[in-house]
């Protein structure tokens, strides 16, 4: 009997459906394939896999831009060095690791041999391990002793094995004069390139232009990064493109100048026995810096030394750091009372000694009693009772209105980084007391900068007009140089007021027979000798010797402004400041070529 059941119809029919529904789901698959393989789009996978592995977008940095002075003279500038690396999948097939080490090792300061070899002997990783750099910032001579090294191998017919190490060229920043000016550079931090600036930052270290002008113009002389995709693997890189360099400086100074200028205060510093001395030379007619110095300096070359040689106040006194100035304030107490109008030169003062402001007696830098002075003698002998009359002849209102507009309590605006500031406290003002007119008058209870007080000053030797103090001359940029123009900050006393000062203080110099004057030039100038203040008042024996003097006086092209802290030779301005004045004026009207007067007065004639 058979039992075999008959084949259902519709399960047959299943069956094929099942079949062909996989068939052409193979021939679509397979479709697919050859298209994804045809495809233009799918010939570009391959490369966008190796560009994300083997490229990266790296940002590009301009060389810096160069830093002059007024001639020319390169101050800061850009020196080739090199970075050493290997290639990590050459090495290890060509087993060159040894050599490398041991040829780098002798020619290299660091890294030693061991060190070298571990990094020449990292394995090898597509993407990740690739490139190892060996040592940075490497002195073009030393690529030159290698690149002989291995030509000398060659010539004996035994050439080394390097195969895999590579070197490339970057800038470095470099200062040729290495102390010169430093204290109005700043400097860079070079051993930080800026392409690891974000490194930089997160260690917490100085990151670019660092003090000076190098932070002040951080970003001009910088440039403008541009970003590009270049081979992981320096090996692969071909050409990168041009970028623009940053743009360059041309600065006031004189480099002629300012070598003497610091000079002469280290000079002044170890014969006076002063804790630091500053220096500051001027044209009062347009407000270039043409020398500023302060001590110490240091080699910009080396300036991580820096933090253990000077803090930031310290850097550049000149305009960071604040001190009572003493009688040299007397020149701005004296132009305000001539130019209002409330004494003249020829008014007259009855020294006894003292003289009673807001109930308290003010006395004079000796406790001498002078008698009657006019007010040439006043300045000549320094009278603090008499600047302290003088002060409140004019009256609080109007005295402080003078000192604020030769700029005391605002900062002047120079082109440096870190001008400091210490505000003058005037009437309305909580801590300011009635006595404070009197002692302000000769430069004591009042804080200032070396750069305000050579800029208020300038005034006086400028026709009544006070000029905003620059360092920057030009700048160039692609190529074109662009000069800025002196700039009119204001102008606090009438010129007929600034010619009558000046003559009483050139007459003053000569009267006390100065160390400060220079034969052959009319000059004008104040001493300042002032107490310095403690917790207990001004009880400290050490003073702050100060000299300000400008010339020739008929047509003055320079001003000069010293200060000497704590002197222990002298106390007194008239012993230890005065001659440095000297001595700078004798060397300013060499370099500068100012012909003595009787030179100039004969040229003008027709």
């Amino acid at each position: 009997m058979n039992t075999t059941s008959p084949v259902h119809p519709i399960s047959t029919f299943r069956f094929y459906l099942v079949g062909v529904l996989f068939s052409l789901l193979g021939v679509l698959a397979l479709m697919q394939i050859i298209r994804l393989q045809t495809d233009a789009r799918a010939q570009e996978l391959p490369k966008i896999g190796e560009a994300y592995y083997s490229y990266e977008v790296r940002t590009l940095f301009p060389e810096r831009g160069d830093i002059f002075d007024r001639w020319g003279n390169l101050l800061a500038g850009n020196v080739e060095v090199y970075e050493i690396g290997v290639a990590l999948d050459e090495v290890h097939y060509a087993k060159s690791a040894e050599a490398i080490a041991r040829t780098l090792s002798e020619i290299l300061e660091r890294p030693g041999y061991t060190e070298i070899k571990v990094a020449a002997e990292t394995p090898y990783e597509k993407g990740k391990a690739e490139f190892i750099t060996i040592a940075d910032f490497v002195p073009a001579e030393k690529i030159r002793q290698l690149e002989q090294k291995i030509q000398e191998a060659k010539d004996k017919g035994s050439p080394i094995n390097l195969t895999g190490l590579y070197w490339v060229a970057h800038p470095m920043r470099y200062y040729p004069e290495n102390d010169l000016a430093s204290n109005i550079l700043g400097f860079v931090n070079f051993l930080k390139r800026p392409e690891n600036v974000a490194e930089c930052q997160r260690d917490g270290d100085w990151c670019g232009g660092h003090l000076g002008v190098e932070e002040y113009y951080d970003g001009l002389l910088a440039g403008t990064p541009v970003q590009v995709r270049i081979p992981k693997d320096p090996r692969k890189i071909d050409n990168l493109p041009t970028i623009p360099p940053g743009s360059s400086l041309i600065l006031t100074i004189d480099r002629e100048l300012q070598a003497a200028v610091e000079h002469i205060a280290d000079q002044a510093r170890e014969s006076s026995g002063a804790e630091a001395v500053t220096i500051v030379v001027m044209n009062p007619r347009n407000g270039e810096i043409l020398a500023m110095t302060s001590t110490p300096r240091f080699n910009l070359n080396r300036y991580w030394e820096y933090p253990d040689i000077i803090n930031i106040p310290a850097f550049n006194r000149a305009i960071s750091q604040v001190y009572e100035p003493g009688s040299v304030f007397k020149v701005l107490t004296m132009a305000g009372g001539l130019d209002s109008g409330a004494v003249t030169p020829e008014s007259t003062f009855l020294d006894v000694g003292s003289y009673t402001v807001g109930g308290i007696p003010l006395h004079n830098w000796d406790y001498t009693v002078w008698g009657t002075q006019d007010m040439t003698g006043c300045l000549q002998h320094s009278i603090n009772t008499c600047l302290a009359w003088v002060a409140n002849q004019m009256g609080p209102t109007r005295f402080y209105q003078y000192l604020e507009a030769f700029g005391i309590g605002r900062r002047t605006g120079i082109d440096l980084a870190y001008e400091a500031l210490y505000p003058m406290r005037r009437p309305g003002d909580t801590d300011w007391h009635e006595v404070d007119l009197g002692t302000n008058a000769f430069g004591q209870g009042i804080s200032v900068t070396p750069i305000q007080m050579i800029t208020a000053i300038s005034a006086v030797a400028n026709e009544g007009k006070m000029m905003a103090p620059h360092i920057v001359k030009a700048y160039i940029r692609n190529g074109q140089q662009v000069e800025v123009s002196p700039k009119l900050m204001t102008a606090p006393i009438k010129p007929e007021t600034a010619r009558t000062l000046s003559e009483m203080l050139a007459n003053a110099l000569v009267n006390e027979a100065s160390p400060a004057l220079v034969d052959g030039y009319r000059l004008a100038g104040k001493t300042g000798t002032a107490s310095i203040p403690t917790e207990q008042g001004y009880t400290s024996p050490l003073t702050n010797a100060s000299f300000v003097g400008w010339g020739p006086v008929d047509d003055p092209q320079f001003i000069v402004y010293i200060w000497m802290e704590k002197p222990s030779a002298s106390p007194w301005a008239s012993v230890i400041a005065a001659p440095v004045f000297h001595d700078v004026v004798e060397e300013a009207v060499t370099i500068l070529r100012i012909p003595p007067d009787e030179v100039r007065q004969q040229m003008k004639q027709p």
